[in-house]
């Protein structure tokens, strides 16, 4: 750690150095397609320097740079990479002619910044990358992230009806192990399920990334199965924008128009920048009137939730800084009605209250043409609220429940810090370092009196090695945990080899760790379906994860364009945290380090570009090995990995005379063997069903700058799925044999509104 520090004083020192010297220029330049149009935000790198740019809407570009000879490289998203020699004179500035991306059979130039030094292409990072784009979101006319990722292959979602909560997996591991990050920062949670993730306004998302496998090393504890990164939208250069959006869509067949029965999504949203300087705001608002189900009386089988979610935000930047903060507010409220008593003519409500308010703060000073340092902070303030009460359904009145765990109120506060520099040695080596701090706390009612704040304290550090075709980037964080023994260091390398320009082979190994949360550690919850109670003598769980990819894009003549990538991945868990009862009260569940976990599988994905249409296509298997003790295999428990498969595949077709887009995503998810425990000291294998889920959606460009969409989501009208379970009831949370995955077929239409005033 204290060589690093030294280092970093030395480059910093250096940069001073180079940054005296008055003879930088500026490179100028157009990009625009075979046609004559200009292209806006395409990438453009000036090799071997660490800054980069993208063009305007105008597809204009500047960039100042000291003299020398540098590699100009610019690429977009199916076009053919540009790369030119460019000779650099001392305050003489260099404006190129108009530069044509031609269209390309790569598919891979899609722009990702997870985990990655600097922006750079898919097909250059040396992680697997998946990205959902705009287009993509707007196409599938979803009003929450559950809608958008429930088709993407190796995700699926568990929801708690109960609670109101929904969960995330990820190549067959729990949500607990995926980091969710807005921007690059981490979400924060009351616990294992990533609520986080439906707090997300779906309307200000520019797309993404999903990197499959341990990032540790980069984002720290929780990334065992990899990271969830959702991009904000950001106000482009020298322009005034304005959207706007409302959808409505029904509940299987109940539904009222902009009120009660249904979902309900208006958004807006405003930006501005002008000379460096950019202001944001945007309001959306959710209603969701819950869904009957085959519920008799008052009560619902979906608990009807009202969310309103803002954002608001101020930056600037030019050649050298770029600072920028933003705050996004979520006041939620889910109501649980309970039905009526006939004897006392009395009804049991229950309303779940959530206020989360989410302060970012990025900044990054490109000190010289090489080295270029990042802060990032943050602040999370995050509350949910049980309010329960009793309804005299005769008289109106409303009576506050004594009742156990009725009235509680839980707080969760994180604090988040980053610093970061990257350092261009050469276009053969580049260095990133950093160090990382978190601090989490929470109180309330359900959290034990002497619950102490957790404060987490990293360093890392990242080369990223370049020798001809082939990259490699390892890794190593250090860190002290102030509850717990953490590793000393988490290792990881990755590695990229271009075998052929049509041909990449990345491998890659990752020592993982997720240290247990705050909700593991002292949380304690007691009603009436619930009796759970936290342990603050776990350890780390921790894992070793392998994994591999081959990816080929196959040379055809535009306009068709096909890529195939196959890939593969091996975890091995120790110290996963998992339930158990309670030695010396059967009647509570407790977390503990009991279970052994694997999970291993490969996948095939497939993507096709040929004039209107857009295709992909794919194929996983995912096993899951779970022994949860020393005599598992006497309880039932088999050797083997038990597996599932999943297929998905997303359609699109543009009619270009009409400019409408139809399109059509499926998902076929397997049989997925689990298993339970009837009694305390046996285990047998139980087989969830499998099921398919499809959307068919449509967009539609009118005049005025507004466009239509509308469809019909979960065309199979899958409700629930057959657990395989026969029990009635479990400990720690109700089960029965049916698990909710839908409220059942719907249907939706939406208008928007994309008005944007480009300044001269």
């Amino acid at each position: 750690m204290r060589y690093i520090f030294l280092l970093s004083i030395l480059l910093m020192g250096q940069c001073t150095a180079l940054q005296a010297q008055n003879e930088s220029a500026f490179l100028k330049g157009r990009v625009i397609n075979q046609w004559g149009q200009v292209l806006p935000k395409a990438q453009v790198r000036v090799l071997p320097l660490i800054e980069c740019t993208f063009t305007n809407q105008n597809g204009e570009f500047s960039l100042q740079i000291k003299p020398g000879r540098y590699e100009l490289i610019i690429g977009m998203l199916g076009k053919e990479e540009f790369r030119q020699e460019i000779q650099m004179e001392p305050r003489n500035n260099l404006t190129l002619s108009s530069i044509t991306l031609k269209d390309s059979s790569n598919l891979l130039e899609e722009v990702v910044v997870t985990g990655s030094l600097y922006p750079q292409s898919l097909k250059q990072t040396v992680y697997q990358t998946r990205v959902i784009s705009q287009e993509q979101i707007q196409l599938r006319g979803g009003t929450n992230l559950q809608a958008i990722l429930n088709t993407e292959l190796g995700i699926r979602f568990s929801n708690d009806l109960i609670l109101g909560t929904t969960d995330i997996e990820l190549l067959g591991m729990s949500g607990q192990n995926v980091k969710i990050l807005l921007d690059g920062v981490p979400m924060t949670d009351r616990g294992a399920t990533r609520e986080s993730l439906g707090q997300i306004d779906i309307n200000q998302i520019e797309r993404i990334e999903i990197v499959e496998g341990p990032m540790s090393v980069m984002y720290g504890t929780d990334a065992l199965a990899g990271v969830i990164n959702i991009i904000s939208k950001r106000s482009d250069d020298h322009i005034f924008k304005i959207n706007a959006r409302l959808q409505e869509e029904t509940v299987a067949h109940e539904y009222q128009p902009f009120t009660s029965s249904g979902v309900h999504n208006a958004s807006l949203s405003l930006g501005y920048k002008k000379n460096g300087w950019g202001l944001e705001g945007s309001l959306s608002r959710n209603n969701f009137g819950g869904w009957q189900g085959d519920k008799p009386g008052r009560a619902k089988a979906w608990m009807p939730k009202e969310q309103w979610l803002g954002s608001a935000g101020i930056g600037y930047n030019n050649q050298k800084i770029r600072i920028s903060y933003r705050l996004n507010g979520t006041d939620e409220s889910l109501r649980s009605l309970g039905d009526v008593n006939t004897n006392t003519q009395m009804a049991a409500d229950k309303y779940y209250l959530t206020k989360r308010w989410f302060h970012q703060l990025h900044s990054s000073y490109q000190i010289s043409d090489r080295l270029k340092l990042g802060v990032q902070g943050a602040f999370t303030d995050y509350s949910r609220k049980t309010q329960s009460s009793n309804l005299d359904v005769t008289t109106g009145n409303r009576i506050l429940s004594m009742d156990a765990g009725a009235q509680d109120r839980s707080t969760f506060q994180t604090t988040f810090g980053r610093g970061t520099v990257v350092y261009q040695f050469s276009k053969h080596l580049t260095l990133l370092g950093g160090i990382d701090f978190t601090q989490n706390q929470s109180k309330g009612a359900r959290i034990q009196v002497n619950a102490p704040s957790i404060r987490e304290t990293a360093l890392y550090i990242s080369p990223e090695f370049r020798i001809s075709r082939l990259k490699v980037r390892p890794g190593l964080r250090f860190l002290k945990n102030s509850q717990y023994t953490a590793p000393p260091v988490v290792p990881s390398i990755n590695s990229k080899l271009q075998i052929s320009k049509w041909l990449d082979l990345r491998m890659g190994y990752a020592r993982g760790f997720r240290s247990p949360d705050l909700r593991e550690l002292y949380f304690s919850f007691f009603d009436a379906s619930h009796s759970i109670q936290g342990n603050p003598n776990l350890k780390a769980e921790h894992s070793n994860s392998f994994n591999a990819s081959l990816t080929a894009g196959i040379p055809f003549k535009s306009p068709l364009r096909i890529t195939s990538t196959l890939s593969g991945f091996y975890n091995h868990f120790q110290n996963l945290i998992g339930t158990a009862i309670r030695a010396d009260n059967p009647a509570i569940t407790t977390y503990l380090n009991i279970e052994k976990f694997k999970t291993t599988g490969a996948s095939w994905n497939n993507q096709l570009f040929f004039k209107q249409v857009s295709a992909s296509i794919g194929f996983q298997y995912i096993g899951r090995y779970n022994r949860l003790g020393a005599d598992a295999l006497t309880n039932g428990e088999s050797n083997n990995f038990n597996w599932t498969p999943e297929v998905n595949s997303n359609i699109s077709y543009q009619f270009k005379k009409t400019e409408t887009t139809v399109g059509i995503s499926f998902k076929h998810t397997g049989k997925q063997p689990l298993y339970e425990s009837p009694s305390d000291d046996t285990y047998r294998l139980i087989n969830r069903a499998a099921y398919n889920m499809a959307d068919l959606t449509f967009t539609q460009k009118l005049g005025w700058n507004l466009k239509l969409n509308g469809g019909i989501r979960n065309v199979f009208n899958v409700t629930s799925i057959n657990s395989g379970s026969a029990l009635t009831g479990g400990r720690g949370h109700q089960s029965t044999a049916d698990i909710p995955l839908a409220y059942g077929r719907s249907f939706f239409l939406g208008l928007a509104y994309n008005w944007a005033k480009i300044n001269q």
